[in-house]
């Protein structure tokens, strides 16, 4: 059962998040980083919800109680209709800049990455997210993604009504989730995972774990 919708963009503490939610759920939690083992069921379901199909998104996350992250964060609207009883939350950095420096630094260089599962389809479902959340800004225009990103935090908090959005900030721990889920506050520490310097060796190490060359 889908507990938990993240609504938060990518480099916003999401593999982070990932592991806090699947110690709290006791289940697995969807993130850009199952993709590489699911590329020939994520990459064109979400090319086709990118083009308009109707997507069963039930089935296609049966077996996960949460989803964080790029490719799902893209469609929390959607995920927050077919799963009416998640919580969302909407993990944010402290500021734009610190956001910006952070995707530039990891995850810009690796939009056209061509040694990916899916190859060619990756990088157009990749093009279609970017294109949806920042409606077209271009990634050498800050400027103008700034005020995209501006006005997609503002799309998700005008969408999620308060009562089912949990807004976390990076390095919030653990309370803000297990109060929104009503489950005990783990007695262990609570993970920091993936740093803009170790983005690279964590997304080499995904990548061979599914039989892919970085």
């Amino acid at each position: 059962m889908m507990r938990v919708i993240g609504a938060g963009l990518p480099r916003t503490g999401t593999m982070t998040l990932k592991n806090a939610l699947e110690t709290l759920l006791g289940a697995p939690c969807h993130h850009m980083a199952e993709v590489f083992g699911r590329a020939d069921i994520d990459v064109p379901a979400f090319q086709a919800a990118l083009d308009g199909d109707s997507i069963d998104w039930r089935r296609h996350f049966d077996g996960y109680a949460a989803v964080v992250d790029w490719p799902g964060s893209a469609f929390y609207a959607e995920l927050a209709e077919a799963f009416p009883d998640a919580v969302v939350v909407l993990s944010v950095r402290e500021s734009f800049d610190a956001w910006w420096t952070s995707m530039n630094n990891t995850v810009l260089p690796r939009f056209r990455d061509p040694n990916v599962p899916g190859g060619e389809a990756w990088g157009r479902m990749i093009q279609g997210i970017w294109d949806k959340t920042f409606h077209g800004a271009a990634q050498d225009e800050p400027a103008a993604v700034e005020a995209e990103y501006d006005r997609y935090l503002e799309r998700v908090r005008a969408t999620v009504p308060a009562g089912r959005l949990v807004e976390f900030v990076t390095g919030a721990g653990w309370e803000p989730l297990a109060a929104a889920l009503d489950v005990p506050v783990p007695d262990e520490p609570f993970p920091h995972l993936n740093s803009s310097r170790d983005f690279a060796k964590t997304l080499d190490e995904a990548k061979r774990e599914h039989g892919v060359e970085p």
